[in-house]
């Protein structure tokens, strides 16, 4: 197969509307927290729905930290979360000095198994943080039920999920405390860096919006922008460096616009990959429930037993033919931080373990055209047929 330029694994879909937009900020003079950015806010929580109210940030990792510090985290709480996931998701509780109390993943979703949740309940147990992996909604019916049985605190990591769905409500929309959002470059929609916090707990939100910049009493924008002398604040608490620029808001803007059809597209590949790899050595990913909708923030492949090659040669066979891949997660106590505070061993979460041996992330991106994901495909086919 000829190689015309290198495929990479992910690139952002920015068009002229989000260009457009920037420019108009970058012309208006606000560039940092302002109209912008409580546009956006605005804008998202209509789009989910459900009386949620949206707090931009600079990244999902900032949300995540501000959602526990508003929960009341304190040293030596505990949050359960998974191991499968980006190190952001526990580290944050290690910010607050509480520990993360991993439980191992469904086979099947990558998402954490509730029937494992219960178990790892203790007295210390303040709050469940689950992770949509890949764009895949949890079972969220059964961690509010075990967050109800033992009142905890339910903050979802929603940083593959938008637009995702669960029992046909938006993720974002449900009953949990807090869910978080991710923009990152590389998300299903991108403000370059940025996330987003979206709660329907007033208290939390007023928390959150303080904490955001600086655990100033009033926003900055207020001040900035009153016509009457406005110059005096408080500062109420030793907050954090974690609001939205309007520039990155403006291309969220766009964006969140677009939102639907990046999905649809998204799903339009998933669907592609699925029929080209179907009788090939190889565990096709999960799909939604019958109803709701998967983001396909990522498409993971798993090799089977029947294949000829290691995963780890099945990527190296890739990139040279001009293929970028990624694995989707080295699962954090396999990591030196976490396995040596926690003294952790690989086979302590086996199936977290076995599904990263076997994992591969191919490329599911908006600006491929038909003839990229072909080249995908044919990469995939020959590889696994010539071993």
């Amino acid at each position: 197969m000829s190689i015309v330029g290198f495929l990479p694994f992910a690139l952002p879909d920015i068009g002229e509307e989000e260009i457009a937009e920037v420019l108009d900020s970058l012309r208006s003079g606000w560039l940092t927290t302002g109209p912008k950015a409580k546009l956006f806010e605005q804008q998202f929580a209509a789009f989910l729905g459900g009386g949620t109210e949206a707090i931009a940030v600079n990244s999902a990792t900032a949300g995540l930290h501000l959602a526990l510090e508003a929960i009341g985290l304190q040293p030596g709480d505990e949050v359960i979360t998974t191991p499968y996931t980006f190190t952001a998701t526990a580290e944050v509780v290690r910010y607050l000095g509480a520990d993360p109390v991993f439980v191992d993943i469904d086979p099947y979703t990558f998402n954490i198994d509730r029937a494992k949740i219960e178990a790892a309940v203790t007295s210390k147990t303040k709050a469940i943080i689950p992770v949509h992996f890949g764009g895949l909604a949890c079972d969220m019916d059964a961690i509010h039920h075990i967050a109800r049985n033992h009142g905890l605190k339910v903050i979802e990591d929603a940083a593959h999920a938008l637009p995702a769905t669960y029992n046909g409500k938006l993720i974002g929309a449900l009953e949990s405390d807090v869910a978080v959002y991710s923009f990152y470059a590389t998300k299903t929609i991108t403000t370059g860096e940025g996330g987003m916090l979206v709660t329907r707990n007033p208290e939390i939100a007023k928390r959150c919006g303080i904490m955001r910049l600086h655990g100033i009493s009033r926003d900055a924008f207020d001040r900035y922008t009153s016509t009457t002398p406005s110059w005096s604040y408080e500062v109420i608490a030793p907050g954090y460096k974690y609001n939205m620029m309007d520039i990155s808001a403006s291309l969220g803007i766009q964006q969140l616009r677009k939102a639907w059809a990046l999905q649809k597209r998204r799903a339009e590949m998933a669907a592609r990959y699925d029929e080209a790899f179907k009788d090939l050595p190889v565990v096709l990913p999960p799909k939604a429930r019958a109803g709701d909708i998967h983001a396909w923030h990522l498409y993971v492949l798993r090799l089977s037993t029947d294949a000829k090659i290691s995963r780890d040669r099945f990527i190296e066979r890739m990139a040279v033919n001009g293929i970028g891949c990624s694995v989707h997660f080295i699962p954090l106590h396999l990591h030196p931080y976490w396995r040596d505070r926690y003294n952790f061993k690989p086979d302590d979460f086996p199936n977290a373990l076995n599904t990263f041996q076997k994992a591969v992330s191919l490329p599911i991106y908006t600006k491929m055209t038909e003839g990229d994901q072909e080249r995908v495909i044919s990469a995939v086919r020959a590889i696994l047929a010539s071993w």
